[in-house]
């Protein structure tokens, strides 16, 4: 295949403003020829702005005044945008709060859709707020291990989470929603979602609501309730569930025997 003139590169730009972004990344938005951007605020894109001057805002793709429009369409026309710049011959660069690769369908797509059409592309890594959230809670997932699902496609799908491990649910907002239409859910659902959840955990298992900050001068959001109040907590489209373990790791005992350790040996 002849590899054509012009490469697409995704980069992630972390969670806080101009603090988080690797120095190619950076580099990569200052060279390009025209940026696509998806950030979280204004404030984000005029940084962005500053960097290359020939932005193209995404959110504007996004459904207005009340719409009903599908955002398969809207991830959709971003993904046609950014190819048609690219098929034009043009050093494309898609800018992507957080990391460009977790929960981002759009750069995937994009990726994915310029190779088949034999273009360069490929993603760089931003820090996520997967890894905003050990830091700011101190946690060290390696202790126990973790679990990580969407929290719609963990009502939808027969999941079983280990509650010795942290267990991560993320678009806890839009939990049960399945139109792709709207951007929350409501108490009945998220009521669904703690039902389906009391198999493993006890209704007065305390459960951590997680927002990364966005801003040098913000502090993240850690707030602390009872697994059974999650259908009246408030949550937007930045929050994230973590809910700890509730009990310890048992110890395989046939595999200690096997290896000729006690469980003594694990301290």
């Amino acid at each position: 295949m002849v590899v054509k003139s012009g490469h697409l590169i995704c980069v992630g730009t972390g969670m806080v403003l101009a603090g988080q972004i690797s120095a190619l990344s950076r580099s990569y938005i200052e060279q390009a020829d025209i940026v696509f951007a998806l950030m979280p605020d204004g404030f984000a894109q005029l940084w962005l702005e500053d960097l290359n001057e020939n932005v193209v805002n995404l959110q504007q793709f996004y459904a207005r005044n009340g719409e009903a429009k599908s955002r398969r369409l809207t991830y959709e026309q971003m993904v046609n945008a950014m190819l048609a710049a690219l098929r034009q011959g043009q050093n494309v660069m898609g800018a992507f709060y957080g990391h460009p690769g977790v929960f981002a369908c759009v750069p995937h797509l994009a990726i994915a859709q310029a190779k088949r059409e034999g273009f360069i592309a490929r993603m760089e890594p931003g820090i996520s707020a997967e890894a905003c959230l050990w830091a700011d809670l101190g946690i060290d997932p390696g202790q126990t291990g973790h679990q990580s699902f969407e929290a719609t496609q963990f009502m939808f799908y027969q999941h079983t989470p280990d509650p010795a491990c942290h267990l991560l649910l993320w678009q806890i907002a839009i939990a049960g929603e399945h139109t792709l239409k709207t951007f929350q859910t409501n108490e009945s659902r998220l009521q669904v979602l703690v039902e389906l959840l009391l198999q493993w955990y006890a209704g007065e298992h305390e459960v951590i609501i997680y927002e990364a900050a966005n801003l040098p001068i913000q502090s993240p959001r850690i707030e602390k309730l009872p697994l059974s109040s999650l259908p009246q907590a408030h949550l937007t489209t930045a929050s994230t569930l973590l809910i700890p373990p509730a009990r310890k790791l048992a110890v395989n005992t046939q595999i200690l025997t096997k290896l000729g350790i006690t469980a003594a040996d694990l301290g």
